[in-house]
């Protein structure tokens, strides 16, 4: 029997129909590269001693910090080279340009970054305004002050090496090689955040290690509660990075995502104890007037709540 490409070409030739373009990598490929990134990004924790989370040792620990940088770093590195090679070598015509501009790298996309943070930040109206007015937060962003944090190995973490580090595998060395296997963006935007959610899943293991005592059942909420949102996360910035294809931009969405938190689901908008973003840093004080004013024995007045979760349902209705 003839094989199937020959009808192909047969019928292609009769009816003026051009041939379809067989993509250079399959979606279980693509799909297969991604897994191997993601263990080549994680595995790496658990091989020596100084980035291996013990009951004596937590993975806040600066010397921890510092170590899973350097791995994380090199692991980055080494997905990045395999991605561009691929890029530039199975792909009909690839150069180093297009490769680079597929991975997010050229051009920089200041523009798409602005747009993509505001996007974001609109998303994040009702914690910026429990944070930046109710909580009076406005005069220290205005003055800068807070970036303190990243000069500390936790927050260096949050705000600066794990916001490029994930978004460089998950994104830049992840999605072309989906879009080179001529997977629909709605697959890409639905699957790879499952592998980025899993990929946090080892979290699970590292609480009970350093948490022993805290009830099994817990401990599993909490990781399903962190896969929840980081695969959310992950298929807005895949999103974001399918439109935008700046890979500054999802890493600046990302930084702003870290340093905004959690968003408040329930309860009542306080006075600044429990700061969303950030516990106010320096000596700036507020004005007591004006707290004692918008405040009932401490207690911020229920129109702020109303207010909060007013416009934390608008900013998500379509």
């Amino acid at each position: 029997m003839a094989p199937t490409s020959f009808f192909a070409r047969l019928k292609s030739y009769y009816s003026g129909e051009k041939e379809p373009v067989k993509p250079a990598l399959s979606t279980n490929a693509a799909v297969a590269c991604l897994v191997v990134y993601t263990l080549v990004y994680v595995l790496p924790f658990y091989i020596s001693s100084t980035t291996r989370p013990s009951p004596s040792l937590s993975r806040d620990a600066p010397s921890v910090i510092r170590g899973r940088i350097a791995s994380v770093t090199t692991s980055c590195i080494i997905c990045s080279i395999a991605t561009f090679v691929a890029l530039c070598s199975i792909v009909e015509d690839g150069n180093p340009i297009r490769a680079l501009h597929s991975m997010g790298w050229f051009p920089i996309g200041l523009v798409e970054t602005v747009k993509a943070v505001g996007l974001t930040a609109v998303l994040f109206i009702g914690p910026l305004f429990e944070a930046g007015i109710a909580e009076g937060g406005w005069r220290d962003w205005i003055r800068l002050r807070g970036l303190e944090v990243i000069s500390g190995w936790i927050g260096y973490r949050n705000l600066v090496a794990g916001p490029i580090t994930e978004e460089v595998l998950f994104r830049s060395a992840s999605v072309p090689l989906l879009l080179l296997a001529q997977t629909s963006n709605t697959t890409i935007i639905f699957l790879t955040p499952i592998i980025f959610g899993l990929a946090h899943v080892h979290h699970f293991y590292e609480f009970r290690i350093t948490h022993p005592h805290t009830p099994v059942v817990g401990a599993i909420l909490r990781s399903l509660l962190q896969f929840t949102y980081t695969t959310l996360f992950g298929g807005y910035a895949t999103f974001i990075y399918l439109r935008t294809g700046s890979l500054l931009a999802v890493i600046m969405v990302h930084a702003f995502c870290n340093w905004m938190g959690f968003p408040r689901f329930w309860g009542r908008v306080t006075n600044g104890e429990d700061t969303i973003i950030r516990p106010d840093v320096g000596d700036s004080k507020r004005d007591d007037t004006a707290t004692a004013s918008a405040t009932i024995n401490g207690q911020l007045g229920i129109a702020w709540t109303i207010i909060y979760y007013a416009l934390l349902v608008k900013a998500h209705q379509p």
